[in-house]
């Protein structure tokens, strides 16, 4: 353990700087992602209308809670790590990989379709954050794969709807 003073003033660190940085970098960018697809999903939920409404309207709501308590989980790992998590709407807007949500009511299957699009994308760029962090951190690397695992069953089930 490094005692380097960090961006949230620690005396000790628990990976070397370079694994650090690199880290939560990584993290910090999953960070992005997860926020900015909470929002896309209430997005959709608010704005999705047609036959099966209730039912997406309500796996929504629960794709979101999971969503939000992985990036609670994520930014507490970055802060763990002794970095300050960025979680702001114009930091998340000016730095998520994520295409913008279409605007307005979206039919069901245009919902199913546009979320599932999202949640693949934000998928892959969990799976390339496992990949970066896995001989970095593997405490971040499991963490990362817990949330991707997650994802992944909230995937399967949205498109399992899909014609």
């Amino acid at each position: 353990m490094s005692k380097e003073k960090t961006s949230l003033g620690f005396k000790r660190s628990i990976l070397a700087q370079s694994q650090q940085e690199k880290t939560t970098q990584t993290l910090q960018q999953t960070l992005f992602d997860l926020v900015d697809l909470a929002l896309q999903g209430k997005q959709a939920h608010w704005n999705v209308v047609g036959a099966h409404f209730r039912s997406v309207h309500l796996q929504l709501d629960e794709i979101i809670d999971s969503l939000r308590e992985a990036s609670d989980e994520v930014a507490e790992r970055i802060a763990t790590l002794g970095v300050s998590p960025e979680g702001r709407s114009a930091a998340v807007a000016e730095h998520t990989r994520l295409e913008a949500y279409p605007a307005g009511g979206q039919s069901t299957a245009a919902t199913v379709s546009n979320f599932a699009d999202r949640l693949a994308s934000t998928i892959q760029g969990l799976r390339q954050a496992i990949e970066t962090v896995g001989e970095l951190d593997p405490i971040s690397e499991d963490l990362l794969i817990g949330v991707s695992a997650s994802l992944e069953k909230h995937l399967w089930m949205l498109q399992a709807q899909e014609d």
